[in-house]
């Protein structure tokens, strides 16, 4: 099975879920899943800003928020919309990744809704079936 991500509905907010062979792919398609949530033509962004993200956390599941919310963070602060991601999550829970996009264009962008942060609700970081699955449900 390959990785991979979806959403999910969740009383008035909205889960995203990410799942992959690894670790770090599985962080990197539940951001895709965010982003898709902003974006639904997530294809038609063009990777030609790179963005340095840095995260860090307690454990995995912390790693996991820190790494999304500040995606969130950056895309937000410089009006950016990010489709294709690399990490690598490093000891101490520690993670080095970047992001790729570009500017917010509503004539280009199929804006979907405003995401404000990544929670506690539903966060899971674990491996299933043999695949690493890393969710949460977001605050939209």
């Amino acid at each position: 099975m390959q990785g991979g991500y979806e959403t999910f509905e969740h009383g008035a907010d909205i889960g995203i879920r990410g799942w992959g062979q690894t670790l770090e792919e599985a962080f990197i398609n539940a951001a895709k899943a965010l982003f898709s949530l902003m974006v639904s033509n997530l294809e038609e962004v063009t990777p030609e800003r790179e963005e340095k993200i840095e995260a860090q956390g307690e454990d995995l599941e912390e790693l996991f928020l820190d790494w999304l919310n500040k995606l969130l963070a950056v895309a937000g602060m410089y009006n950016l919309v990010f489709a294709t991601f690399s990490c690598q999550i490093l000891q101490g829970y520690r993670l080095k990744g970047l992001a790729r996009g570009e500017k917010i264009d509503p004539t280009k962008h199929e804006l979907g809704v405003e995401v404000k942060g990544a929670t506690y609700t539903m966060l899971k970081v674990a491996q299933q079936d043999g695949l690493w699955v890393a969710q949460c449900v977001v605050d939209v």
